[in-house]
């Protein structure tokens, strides 16, 4: 019997990622609000960045007063609000 697949990850080259990772650096140091497209999340991660965790490669995003943390290769869009 075949074993249901689960969809993978996008794969993206250097330069998509290059280009995601300075969104990120951009929306954190502007403090503004951003929403984030995840991969495999039906809801949009919105908040304000406030860590971006080379070593764990995770995002901290802060949303009233909560933290989310979200792993960066997971990351689809960053948009604003």
């Amino acid at each position: 019997m075949a074993k249901a697949s689960t969809p993978k990850r996008p794969t993206r080259d250097e330069f998509e990622l290059e280009e995601l990772g300075n969104q990120l650096v951009e929306a954190k140091e502007d403090g503004d609000d951003r929403t984030l497209t995840v991969w495999g999340e039906a809801e949009k991660v919105c908040g304000r960045i406030t860590v971006l965790d080379s070593r764990t490669r995770l995002v901290h995003v802060e949303k009233d007063g909560t933290i989310r943390k979200v792993p960066f290769l997971d990351i689809m869009k960053v948009s604003y609000e």
